[in-house]
């Protein structure tokens, strides 16, 4: 499997996962236009994706939904209540493709298993895709793990985990009480501690990527996110390149697992 995270923040979240024959985006939180442009940078053409994974209702995950399934035909993928949030912002979708959340559905040779998580959304998921016996997870917008979460990312090739903010940048940053206690909260998002935690959890030799995503531009630090991910791999066979910093404005690079 080849993979990269597009771009991932609160402007834009977007990740593409390929096997040998299928593609597929998660999420679509830019534009259009920036999505395709990005994929284009990258050497992979727009109208070959098989499908696009929806995991909750929030802007920064569905912008550029509408306008690549009806310009490339591509469907859909979610959940009704998300389906029913996001109708009125994306636009109508001829080819909506509707599951419920812990059921898992094949698109060419790639299996997507879905699963519930704690995020303020109306029914959001997490998601494994796996093909040829590699997995890749992907875990953001999480406020808290749980059995469940641990359980379903358990044995995944390459992981892309959420390092939000740093507690400490949160509590003493501009941004109001309400939105701090948001954050904070079990619907919110992990901070570095708390991802690093959940790692630890995760973490196998047989782990070839770790990407850390949803990095807050105002309360976190790249180098600060960084250092508890390597802080999670001491003893084990570390080595640099391992541990990737996904930012909001350009995409990674194109990782193979």
């Amino acid at each position: 499997m080849r993979f990269c995270v597009l771009g991932s923040g609160s402007s834009g979240n977007a990740c593409y996962i390929e096997g040998i024959n299928g593609k597929v985006l998660v999420d679509a939180g830019f534009s259009g236009k920036e999505i395709i442009n990005r994929l284009e940078s990258l050497n992979i053409k727009p109208d070959t994706i098989d499908a696009i994974v929806v995991t909750h209702e929030h802007i920064d995950h569905i912008r550029g939904v509408g306008v690549l399934s009806r310009r490339f035909n591509i469907p859909v993928i979610m959940n009704k209540p998300t389906y029913n949030r996001i109708i009125k912002t994306i636009g109508e979708l001829e080819t909506p493709f509707f599951i419920h959340t812990g059921q898992s559905v094949t698109i060419e040779d790639i299996t997507i298993e879905t699963f519930t998580k704690c995020h303020d959304a109306a029914d959001p998921m997490g998601v494994v895709l796996s093909t040829h016996e590699r997995r890749i997870g992907i875990i953001t917008d999480l406020g808290r793990s749980s059995h469940l979460v641990e359980e379903r990312l358990k044995g995944c090739n390459a992981l892309i985990i959420e390092f939000n903010h740093d507690i400490t940048m949160l509590e003493q940053g501009p941004y109001p009480l309400h939105v701090k206690r948001r954050i904070r909260s079990s619907e919110g998002h992990l901070s570095n501690t708390q991802a690093g935690e959940l790692l630890a959890k995760l973490y196998h030799r047989d782990m070839n990527y770790i990407v850390l995503a949803h990095l807050s531009k105002v309360n976190n630090i790249d180098i600060t996110a960084y250092q508890e991910a390597e802080n999670v791999l001491t003893g084990y066979d570390f080595h640099d390149g391992k541990i990737i910093i996904s930012y909001q404005d350009r995409p990674t690079q194109i990782m193979e697992v």
